[in-house]
């Protein structure tokens, strides 16, 4: 209990000295945030246009399809705000061997990588997937048994939980390749697949993204029991269980990586 508290002091420091260097520029801020948020509505603006040609997809309505896209967003929001320094492992800090200052520490390295800094830029994937989930439930979209809305949130967490592991499973590859930035973002890039309904893909795309590189559950799968009834609840069940071993293998894949760790120049 004592070390949880001791990282948690250490975590709200330094995410207080974070906020106080980019605060120094505002403008900067407000751009990233911008863009992220246009980004955004440029994908929800794809998705109108489609529609306005093909009235549903697969037997899915527009509203249905912008709820799967928002309830998507949430979690993707939270890991980028959260973790978003994994990437530098990646792409950065073993080349470099930058990684050394957090080996001189006397403190859990995982730790030190997410707490170095937040990444503001996530507040627009956030407030797009709140806004879109919202505008859903306005639609006859209903999440107000209070089972369902506990497990709203335990889906959101453990889908963020999905999105970091797979994160951090990739990035740990460079502590033996050197930049595994390329690997990191091939594999990241198919979570757009998961804001749409899976049955539009071919089997090997449906497997892929469901068992190999889970993101089908961080979106598309869970979002379903909220507007499919008769969808067991089961599927949260599952989502969290991946969350844990996806999770638990990423570790320890980033734990033996630190162990065979070589500074820059070796």
């Amino acid at each position: 209990m004592n070390t949880l508290k001791r990282y948690l002091r250490l975590y709200r420091v330094l995410v207080i000295q974070f906020l106080k260097t980019i605060m120094q520029s505002k403008i900067d801020f407000l751009m990233g945030l911008f863009g992220f948020f246009f980004t955004q509505i440029m994908g929800i603006a794809f998705l109108y246009l489609v529609f306005q040609q093909i009235p549903s997809l697969q037997g899915w309505t527009f509203d249905q399809l912008i709820f799967i896209y928002g309830f998507a967003q949430i979690p993707r929001g939270i890991d980028h705000l959260f973790t978003d320094n994994i990437w530098m492992i990646a792409w950065r800090l073993v080349m470099s061997g930058d990684f050394d200052r957090y080996m001189l520490r006397p403190m859990n390295l995982f730790f030190q990588v997410i707490s170095e800094k937040l990444q503001p830029d996530a507040l627009g994937e956030l407030l797009v997937g709140v806004i879109l989930v919202i505008r859903s439930l306005t639609k006859g979209i209903l999440i107000t048994d209070g089972v369902h809305i506990v497990l709203f949130f335990v889906s959101i967490l453990a889908g963020a939980f999905i999105y970091t592991s797979i994160k951090l499973f990739f990035a740990s590859f460079a502590f033996w390749v050197k930049i595994s930035g390329p690997f990191l973002q091939m594999a990241y890039e198919m979570a757009d697949f998961a804001k749409y309904p899976t049955e539009i893909y071919a089997k090997g795309i449906r497997f892929l993204i469901t068992w190999v590189i889970p993101f089908a559950f961080v979106a598309y799968l869970p979002a379903s029991f909220f507007l499919k009834s008769g969808t067991s609840a089961g599927i949260i069940g599952i989502e969290c269980g991946i969350a844990v071993v996806f999770m638990c293998i990423a570790y320890a894949l980033f734990n033996r990586g630190t162990h065979v760790y070589e500074s820059a120049g070796n």
